[in-house]
């Protein structure tokens, strides 16, 4: 390859990922009155729930489409295993093949959540579009179930999710997979800054553990 067209491919990768890192600081959080608030007032909220789950009241549940459900089966299990808060995704190809044979697909998940919901949980719904009828049907099923929900959206500024959880986060990004990459991260940031994350220490970086006990040691 040429050394200009290697140039022109770096700059690309460059503007790419400089895209891609803005995205999280400049992501918009809304209550349900449409008021916007700041990130940080979000993450004590949301934590203080985390451990009210952690400590047996409730449940998390997670619902998408697509790569949303991969972001819903990851966090759930992530939640799960590595938070201690029980979470659920409603992602079995079973019950998403009978409920959508039966039902329609736009209640695959609504149902479940009447199966399994009970007051006190809480919903997270992702759509990058924000406007998928399935996803939407799922926040009226929760809510009349009284639990709460977090909305996770993009494209669309004027999204239908996005008006309908007591929190939520729009992506303003028109790019799908940058949408989708911000909303596996923000929940990923919820859930490691409730497991004690921290620029000091970590989450899971055993090498800077070790270095912080043989400091507290005296070692070299």
């Amino acid at each position: 390859m040429h050394s200009n067209s290697v140039a022109a491919m770096q700059a690309r990768v460059e503007d790419y990922f400089s895209e891609l890192a803005r995205l999280p600081e400049q992501t918009l959080v809304t209550d349900n009155q449409d008021r916007e608030m700041a990130m940080a007032d979000l993450f004590p909220i949301m934590i203080e729930r985390f451990a009210r789950h952690r400590d047996g009241d409730g449940k998390l549940m997670f619902v998408g489409n697509g790569a949303s459900a991969s972001i819903a089966s990851h966090m759930a299990l992530d939640f799960s295993k590595n938070g201690k808060v029980p979470a659920l995704a409603f992602n079995d190809a079973a019950s998403l093949t009978a409920l959508s044979n039966d039902e329609g697909y736009d209640q695959v998940f609504a149902k479940q959540i009447e199966y399994f919901a009970i007051e006190g949980d809480f919903l997270v719904a992702i759509s990058s579009s924000g406007n998928s009828a399935n996803i939407i049907n799922a926040v009226h099923a929760a809510r009349a179930k009284g639990c709460g929900v977090l909305t996770l959206s993009g494209l669309g500024a004027d999204n239908k999710l996005r008006q309908m959880g007591d929190y939520n986060l729009f992506v303003p990004s028109g790019e799908y997979g940058f949408v989708e990459i911000v909303h596996g991260g923000l929940i990923h940031a919820l859930l490691d800054i409730f497991m004690g994350w921290s620029a000091e220490t970590g989450l899971w970086n055993k090498s800077n553990q070790s270095q912080k006990i043989n400091q507290e040691r005296g070692a070299a």
